[in-house]
């Protein structure tokens, strides 16, 4: 738990606790943090629309895009099958 300190109306500064947030999404293969899905927890996640909680490409929120990229020049050389 973290400590928040939060200014009342009354004047005083009071303490509230809260989780701390969670560790960013890292990438499947290199695990290198990805960019673009927010460091939320699951209840604050939910709440996003799914636009918002990872990139709307192939494997988003899965893989960063330089190993996408690479994956997909494979697929096309024919050395991978992308499922």
């Amino acid at each position: 738990m973290r400590r928040v300190y939060v200014r009342a109306p009354g004047g005083e500064v009071k303490i509230h606790y809260e989780k701390r947030k969670p560790s960013p999404a890292k990438c499947a293969i290199c695990g290198k943090p990805l960019n673009g899905v927010p460091r939320l927890r699951p209840v604050e996640l939910r709440k996003l629309p799914k636009s918002l909680r990872r990139p709307e490409r192939m494997y988003g929120g899965v893989i960063c895009s330089s190993c996408l990229r690479t994956l997909l020049k494979e697929a096309i050389r024919g050395s991978v099958t992308i499922a």
